[in-house]
């Protein structure tokens, strides 16, 4: 499968999800289920009744189902796991220029100065949060060397705060390109005088550091000369209620998937990421040519999500990059659910716009994978809700099935343990299950429009949500 499938990448992910989803239905309708026998009555405290049936699929449907789902978790891993050390031994310069064999053998042992960094804050009206991002930089146990406020057609106080903060400005020119064209603007102003040891963070107007993230990321810099990217593990601002709790769950579940991935980055993610000024130049030099877009820009001006653009242009030039558990911010939730709307819409359209740009590449496999993933889940949590009304809607007692009980039972378990880190409030939501599936079906709808638009052609938009008051950094 090439490159470029643009609209056409929607129909591949939704061809193949219903397909499978198809062949299970077929697999399972053309089996001959035995009659169940009538349910047994309980009688709870003696006095009162519950319906129970103890029937459950065959041992040996059980333990095919088990083993298909580690067949396809291991297969997925496995394959990751190959790419990623393939690139990392690869000697293909032209193929991979950013693979550690190839940058240690160019810059080993060149002494090239000590670690510095300067920090990129691209900023479009971010009068409200900016302070605390600011505030946050220079309260670092290693504060950077020097920070720039990228200003991108601000018609509020932004340039004004950043004057008055004492940090320096780069005002984007005739810029129609976003955030990605302000960056790239400014990247073209700094990256000429940056050394190879030196590092450029791009971090959002609406984050904030935690304390020893500088630090961390610095240390892992020194240690390891092959390292080319570094990305914060992000976690939710408080307050906006249920909604709010709701996000910082699904960001709690993230980050723990990554500790378990031992620092194996998913995306570089925009709200703070650190870069070494090799890698940057090699994306810019590469564009055209061994990733997509225009030579000469860091940054894919065209691409909604540009964090996860530059995550896989890094990847496909063999880029050593991680993620450390001791490098996290706090970032903003959106407040509404248009807002969320809008946000999600744009990160799923996104997604899809990058793998169809690159196509079925092994930096990308693992990409495909999860949007497909992501497909199935929607087509089963769906069956399975529809399903669950319909027999709700059916039934004239309510019989509980111990088997299923057993199952939705280790499920529940699973979304509390995965949050406990949240704390209490974290804890009790995902015990109550409901909630957080509404949440799972308003993502799943989100992921349908994606698909749809992209498909149709339709013109994707980047939008922001204009929040009042801030939180970041409150305790």
């Amino acid at each position: 499968m090439g490159a470029q499938l643009g609209r056409w990448v929607g129909l591949v992910i939704a061809g193949l999800d219903l397909s499978a989803a198809s062949l299970l239905w077929f697999i399972v309708a053309a089996g001959n289920p035995t009659g169940s026998a009538a349910p047994f009555e309980y009688l709870v405290f003696g006095v009162l009744p519950v319906f129970y049936d103890p029937s459950a699929p065959a041992l040996r449907a059980i333990l095919g189902a088990i083993a298909l789902a580690i067949l396809f978790a291991a297969g997925i891993g496995l394959l990751e796991s190959r790419t990623t050390n393939k690139s990392r031994r690869s000697s293909n310069a032209s193929r991979h220029p950013l693979a550690p064999k190839i940058v240690m053998a160019r810059n080993g042992g060149v002494f090239t100065g000590p670690v510095t960094v300067t920090v990129l804050i691209p900023a479009h009206n971010e009068a409200l949060s900016l302070p605390a991002t600011l505030a946050s930089l220079f309260a670092q146990s290693h504060p950077p060397e020097r920070v720039i406020v990228v200003a991108d057609n601000c018609t509020d106080s932004t340039v004004a705060i950043a004057r008055g903060h004492g940090v320096k400005l780069f005002e984007s020119v005739d810029n129609t390109q976003k955030k990605a064209g302000a960056l790239n603007q400014a990247l073209k102003r700094v990256l000429p005088g940056q050394l190879d040891n030196d590092v450029v963070m791009i971090m959002d107007a609406d984050t904030a550091l935690d304390d020893g993230f500088l630090a961390a990321a610095v240390a892992r810099f020194e240690s390891d000369r092959a390292l080319m990217a570094i990305g914060g593990l992000f976690y939710g601002e408080p307050g906006f209620g249920l909604l709010g709790l709701l996000q910082r769950n699904e960001y709690v579940r993230y980050s723990r998937e990554l500790a378990r991935r031992r620092g194996r980055v998913f995306v570089l993610t925009g709200t703070a990421s650190l870069f070494r000024p090799l890698a940057l130049r090699y994306i810019a030099e590469n564009r055209g040519l061994a990733i997509p877009e225009v030579p000469g820009d860091v940054y894919d001006t065209h691409a909604l999500t540009e964090d996860n653009e530059l995550t896989l242009a890094l990847k496909s030039l063999g880029a050593l990059i991680t993620s450390p558990a001791a490098c996290t911010v706090v970032t903003e939730l959106m407040p509404t659910l248009p807002a969320l709307w809008q946000q999600r819409l744009r990160w799923q359209r996104g997604a899809l716009e990058n793998i169809g740009a690159y196509g079925l590449t092994p930096a990308t496999l693992r990409y495909w994978a999860q949007q497909l993933g992501i497909g199935y889940s929607v087509i089963a949590l769906t069956s399975f809700l529809t399903l669950i009304l319909v027999t709700l809607l059916a039934a004239s007692t309510w019989i509980w099935f111990p088997f299923w009980l057993g199952l939705g039972t280790i499920f529940i378990v699973e979304r509390v343990v995965t949050v406990w880190e949240g704390g209490w409030w974290a804890r009790l939501l995902a015990l109550t299950v409901l909630p957080e599936l509404c949440f799972d079906m308003f993502l799943n709808a989100v992921y349908v429009k994606g698909i749809i638009d992209i498909t149709l052609g339709r013109q994707a938009g980047w939008e922001h949500a204009t929040i009042k008051t801030r939180n970041v950094g409150a305790s």
